[in-house]
């Protein structure tokens, strides 16, 4: 599986080319991510644009970035009906109205992508950060792509937004310390092939220390 880390703008989620076909959110920032796209793909080789949540900061460019590459957008059936709520969405603590973007797929818990010869991303339910956050875990390479669920060194996803839960972030954490993860690919932060087993155990124990 090859991958290309992007990240555009100071408050940006993280973005991931996969196998010059697939992206993983898109952040705020088009015209910079269009650019980064292009200097590695035609972007018209664009298949599929995997948002791992409804916040802003994941998905403002989706829109944009399927109409110029004919891309289809997928989000958990949860938070599609989300992404266009201005509160809910976090468009407007970032001083925006919610994107219009029509999701092309519903994903669901188990739903499996194909990306590649032999490859392809599990999507895991993970809520606790937005009703239907999702990581997504490429087996083959031990990769997971853990969105806003848990972040490198210990860092858990915030459960104060509107559809946050901090029981139900627990639960699913619980999910991801029984995969074997050679790679963390977050939402924000570092990259990290740093026992990143024992990182997500740490996101377990702050989840659970400050569970209420």
């Amino acid at each position: 599986m090859q991958v290309k880390h992007f990240n555009i703008g100071l408050y940006d989620a993280n973005s991931y080319l996969i196998n010059g076909k697939i992206l993983i959110d898109t952040g705020m920032s088009t015209e910079g991510l269009i650019t980064a796209i292009s200097e590695n793909i035609d972007i018209k080789d664009l298949e599929l644009i995997i948002l791992t949540h409804c916040h802003y900061d994941h998905t403002a460019s989706a829109q944009a970035i399927a109409d110029m590459s004919d891309a289809k957008i997928a989000i958990h059936k949860d938070d599609a009906p989300l992404l266009k709520n201005d509160r809910v969405s976090a468009s407007a603590m970032f001083g925006y109205k919610a994107p219009e973007i029509e999701p092309d797929m519903l994903l669901d818990e188990g739903d499996r992508i194909p990306i590649g010869e032999d490859e392809e991303l599990e999507v895991i339910h993970t809520p606790g950060h937005t009703p239907g956050g999702i990581c997504l875990y490429e087996a083959k390479s031990r990769s997971l792509f853990s969105g806003d669920t848990v972040f490198p060194n210990g860092s858990i996803g915030r459960t104060d937004f509107e559809g946050g839960s901090r029981s139900q972030l627990t639960g699913s954490i619980n999910k991801l310390i029984q995969l074997d993860v050679n790679t963390l690919y977050p939402g924000h932060g570092e990259v990290t092939s740093d026992d990143v087993n024992r990182q997500i155990g740490l996101s377990l124990k702050m989840s659970k220390s400050i569970l209420f």
